[in-house]
Order: C-alpha cells, then structure tokens, then sequence
C-alpha cells in the first residue's frame, strides 16, 4: 500500500528545495542542462548570479524554519474565496491590467492580449498529488480567456511556471513566449513545438501595436529541482504601452533597491507596478529572495509609480504569514509611509485596474 502522507511529506520536501531557497552547490552538474552562452558579468559559465545578492540558505537554515513552522505558521483556510470573478473584454484598446491569482496576471492593451507568468493548475509543485494547492479559483476560468498573443514568464519556480498552463495556451493560441535566458529548455521540454524567445538582462523585443517589453534584473534565483541552481536566468519585465509603463516584478527581494530606482532612469515614469506582497516569513529566512509589504512600499517609491498593485498572496500557502496578514502590513506600512491606500492596493483574483 502507497503511504500518501509519506509522498505528500517528500512532494512538500521537494516544494522548498525548488522553492524556499536552498542551496545545493555539492550536487550542481559541471554542465548547465538549459542555457549554454558566454560568461558575463552575471554568468560564469554554468550559473547565474547577481553580483551583489546572494539569497542562498543551507540545509541547517532550512531545518531551523522547518522545525518552527508548527509554531510560527499563520493561519490558512482550505477555501478563501475572493468576492471578485473577470470576464474579460475580447479586446481592449486602452490599458487594462486584471489579476488571475498569485501572480498571474492579464494585461490587456493597444487591442493584444498579454499574460504574466500564467498558473491555471491546481498545485504548484513538482508532483501532482502533494505541494502548494489553490485556496481560491483563478480570477478569470481558462475558457473566459480572450485570445492571448503574448505569454511572459519572469522564472521558473513552479507557482511562475507552470508547463501544463503553457501547453494548453500553445495549442490553444501558439502565443509568443518571452522568458528569461535557459527558461526555453525547460518549456520545450515539455510543448516542443512551442516558439520561446529569450531575452538576457537589458533585453528587449517589440511586441507590436506600439507595445515593447525590457528584462530588468531581479533578486531572486532559480530552480526546478535540487541540481539546477541558477541555471536558468529569472527578472522582472517593463513593459511599455501606449497608455503608459508597466513594471512586472514577478519576484524579488528588495536589497539596496537599486532596481527599482534604475527602472525610471532607464525606462521613464512607471503607470503601474505589480509588486509581490506576499510569501515573506520567517522574515530571516525569505529577505534576500521575497519582499514584505514594507519592502514592496519602499519598492513603489523607488519606481516613482503613480499607482501599484500587490500580488504574490492569498493563493498558495508558501511560507508562514496567515493569509491576511500581506494586506494588513501594505496597509501599516502605507500609512507609515504618509501613501494613499488607493495607490497601492492589495488586489484579490478577479480584480481589475484600469488606466
């Protein structure tokens, strides 16, 4: 007889590995299995890095918060619905920007339809049965999704990349696939039918209708398993429209936040920035790599964004805050900041910004 707590507790094991920032330099290849390219100020030939940041832990680290997690854990619901549901307008020529759930996010503009590390599965895990699972249904069903020209994956951690979704949008509407360098290998891996174009940091490509896209770096890493550290690129995306400029984090830590404050320099004033809030405790543990509310309000004054959007909640249980707490501390930490709370929202899957 198959022991289901026994694999559920190797499915969660796995989940941090790939996830919550471990490092497992004795196990890495000496061969990249992704990207293989020239060595650069942030490639030595095998791994990525930022100079600068370094977000490794060790296996001591990670059995610290683990043994604390039964007592340190806030409190999750299995259901925690959200009030709002989005049926999307086919196209919209204006600037539209609605939150599927997570990080997953639709941003409509100058009539093409444009979605930000898509999740439509149940877990975000390596395995099916066992891993992170939805507490709430994506904001907007799959079948409601108007035709999608244009797909962007910030990295591969399994809650950005989710291979299943981008299999079915592929054979749905063959969108064009943008992804950090080494994050092609990965999708082809599994839709090898699937045209991917990567992009390196300070990269580039027009979209159309007036609509460009810019890698920028991020404070973050990458993984699919326990051997593949920093081996395929991650970042954030500016994407320019018409209406104005659009700052997608995806994920990232805060650091010294001079990515955030080079963004304006390089790229001009920010419309809108969609700032993870979410998956920040134990605080220790998750600095270097996720940032808090405060991180994400000292992040929007950064940017010089007129507006911002928090994300990276309220869907999969990835650390130890409870999940309400991301909205309580934006909340305190505008207020101490002297921030209108409406320019910096939590939002909640199904919510739609319009500019």
């Amino acid at each position: 007889m198959v022991d289901r707590r026994a694999l559920a507790r190797i499915a969660s094991a796995a989940t941090v590995l790939t996830m919550g920032g471990v490092g497992y330099a004795a196990l890495a290849r000496s061969r990249n299995p992704y990207y293989r390219g020239p060595v650069t100020d942030h490639f030595d030939g095998v791994r990525f890095h930022r100079p600068g940041h370094d977000p490794e832990k060790g296996l001591l680290e990670l059995a610290r918060w683990q043994l604390s997690r039964a007592r340190g854990r806030g409190s999750w619901p299995a259901r925690f619905p959200s009030p709002f549901a989005a049926y999307p307008a086919e196209r919209v020529e204006g600037l539209r920007v609605t939150l599927v759930g997570h990080a997953t996010i639709l941003v409509q503009a100058a009539g093409l339809n444009i979605l930000v590390d898509p999740v439509w599965s149940e877990r975000v895990s390596p395995t099916r049965f066992a891993g992170p699972r939805r507490v709430n249904p994506p904001g907007i069903a799959f079948d409601d999704l108007p035709p999608v020209d244009a797909v962007l994956v910030t990295h591969n951690h399994y809650d950005h990349l989710d291979v299943v979704t981008i299999g079915r949008l592929w054979e749905r509407d063959m969108p064009r696939i943008v992804a950090p360098l080494g994050n092609d290998t990965i999708i082809r891996a599994y839709e090898d039918a699937a045209a991917v174009d990567t992009l390196d940091w300070g990269g580039g490509l027009d979209l159309g209708e007036g609509v460009s896209l810019h890698l920028e770096p991020a404070n973050h890493w990458s993984a699919r398993g326990v051997n593949d550290r920093r081996m395929a690129l991650w970042g954030a995306y500016v994407l320019k429209t018409p209406r104005g400029t659009l700052y997608l984090a995806g994920d990232t830590g805060y650091g010294d936040g001079d990515i955030f404050r080079a963004v304006p320099e390089r790229h001009g004033p920010v419309r809108l920035a969609c700032l993870p809030i979410g998956a920040y405790e134990p605080r220790w543990f998750m600095q270097p790599q996720h940032m808090n509310p405060a991180d994400a309000v000292m992040a929007f004054r950064d940017l010089g964004a007129q507006e911002a959007i928090g994300i990276h909640w309220g869907t999969f249980q990835l650390t130890d805050e409870g999940i309400e707490q991301p909205p309580a501390d934006l909340a305190a930490a505008l207020a101490e900041a002297g921030i209108a709370p409406e320019r910096f929202a939590a939002f909640r899957p199904g919510q739609v910004w319009e500019g």
